[in-house]
């Protein structure tokens, strides 16, 4: 098909809004990624997502809503933790898994009897949902396995001929996905994915916080994945990612040993000095890691790398969001000196 560009003027968010309420796939920004946008109560559209991404069957759909309290009209029932922590981050990056009823489908869902909820705070999908009338399933708007996307034109790159239109909003803020978490009890949420709302934010309103395995480990094969990004290997570039654990001058020491024709290095700002083969920086801290993780790793495409050595971003705050990409990126693979 002919895949329409887009601008984020009114009059074109309305031919997006109308292409989703007849059943089309759109990429739509997000504070977050770009996403692919589809009615997520019509089965036949969430298909076409699935189809677009080359995405599994049972990796289960996040559904973007205008306001928390539409949440009501596809689910059971909500948490009063629920409605404090929708109080203090939505809108913005915080998807919350709740028990879904028969308005959302389980294609949607990957199988599941929950479905994760999200408010977003980009002014362009959140008009987008409020022209079309529809809960908008949008899972990031890349091929499956590929870094995710976070402009308009990483969007087109991949998707051009797949989907009806892209809308052009600019660069994404975060950079990487939202944080996806559960409810275990009253007080108490478990992180299934991390990202810019962090374990250390969740505190201040929950008793507890747990950090699931699956973070920095992949789920079991018999395991169903209750949120996107645990069960398979995401996020990776043609080139090999090794995720290299160590101080700075264990990681130089190490990459001098294993230089070569296509081996590249990707480090913090300030660092690319010190490196003894070709490299990109993406970051000083890990906010400005988080921004440009993904735009690093399709740079490095462009670059023709084969093999990358990456520098292990911290495991604290925003960090842990940016390591859970990068050693999903990496299918796991860790060296640590």
């Amino acid at each position: 098909m002919e895949t329409l560009f887009l601008d984020d003027c009114e009059e074109q968010l309305e031919t997006a809004a109308k292409l989703i309420k007849s059943g089309e796939v759109v990429g739509i920004p997000t504070e977050t990624v770009y996403g692919l946008g589809a009615d997520a109560a019509n089965e036949a559209a969430v298909r076409k997502i699935f189809a677009a991404k080359g995405r599994p069957a049972d990796n289960p759909l996040i559904v973007h809503l205008a306001d928390f309290s539409d949440a009501e009209k596809y689910t059971e029932y909500i948490p009063e933790l629920a409605r404090r922590l929708a109080e203090k981050f939505c809108p913005g990056p915080l998807t919350m898994i709740l028990p879904k009823n028969d308005r959302i489908p389980y294609v949607t869902s990957g199988g599941l009897d929950t479905v994760g909820i999200r408010i977003p705070s980009h002014p362009v999908i959140r008009r987008i949902i409020e022209l079309s009338g529809c809960p908008v399933a949008a899972p990031s708007a890349n091929t499956s396995g590929c870094p995710s996307t976070t402009s308009a034109a990483h969007v087109m790159a991949d998707m051009n001929g797949r989907i009806a239109a892209v809308v052009d909003g600019g660069q994404c803020r975060f950079g990487v996905e939202s944080t996806v978490i559960s409810f275990e009890n009253d007080d108490t949420v478990r992180i299934l994915r991390p990202g810019c709302v962090t374990r250390e934010q969740l505190l201040t309103v929950c008793g507890n916080v747990i950090v699931d395995k699956a973070v920095l480990s992949g789920l079991d094969n018999d395991e169903k994945a209750a949120s996107p990004g645990m069960k398979y290997k995401h996020y990776s570039p043609a080139a090999d990612i090794i995720l290299v654990d160590s101080d700075l001058a264990g990681f130089t020491a190490f990459v001098g040993e294993h230089c070569g024709s296509g081996v590249y290095a990707l480090v913090f700002d300030g660092e690319e000095n010190e490196m003894p083969c070709k490299c990109l920086t993406y970051g000083a801290d890990s906010l400005q890691q988080a921004h440009f993780i993904f735009q690093k790793l399709r740079e490095l495409d462009r670059l023709g790398a084969e093999k990358v050595y990456v520098r292990a971003p911290s495991k604290e705050g925003v960090g842990l969001a940016v390591y859970n990409r990068l050693i999903r990126a990496a299918g796991f693979e860790v060296i640590r000196i």
